[in-house]
């Protein structure tokens, strides 16, 4: 991945709140909910409850796909990243406890009940993203710069 677009990626990530989680209903049908989250890196952390239809969505079908966006007063200043990837339930207790502490961290201001990962019906999930699609009008309307955040194939693979 290019230096600067992984900066680019990590800046709109760390300065960014919530994200938009789009989930695949039993239906078929995508649904999209809003969720504030955590990063370190690219590794992005976001709890839910475990009565929720995303909870339910992703125990189903753990693809998901996501936008983040930063503010913006004019369309000539639009940042945002949109990324596909698998949102992974966190079980050991380790990760579950450096999401909460991410969480914590990016939102101590009432989150410290939840983050704590003791809290009952809270699922805590990882998801890693497989294709970023880096976008950024400062550089034009519309322009996109699109990665692949797959690790690439070992020698011994490619044999």
């Amino acid at each position: 991945m290019d230096a600067r677009l992984r900066e680019e990626i990590l800046s709109i990530l760390d300065r960014a709140n919530d994200m938009t989680i789009a989930t695949i209903r039993q239906d078929g049908y995508p649904q999209a909910t809003t969720v504030s989250f955590a990063n370190d890196g690219l590794d992005i952390y976001f709890g839910c409850s475990e009565d929720s239809q995303k909870f339910r969505n992703i125990s189903r079908n753990g693809k998901v796909s996501l936008t983040v966006n930063l503010p913006y007063t004019n369309w000539g200043e639009i940042r945002g990243l949109s990324a596909g990837g698998h949102a992974n339930r966190l079980t050991d207790p380790r990760e579950i406890e450096r999401a909460g502490r991410l969480l914590l961290q990016k939102f101590p201001q009432g989150i410290a009940e939840y983050a704590s990962g003791a809290l009952v019906g809270v699922a805590f999930f990882k998801i890693v993203p497989k294709v970023i699609s880096v976008l950024d009008y400062r550089k034009g309307f519309g322009h996109t710069d699109l990665v692949n955040n797959e690790p690439a194939p070992s020698p011994a693979s490619r044999v």
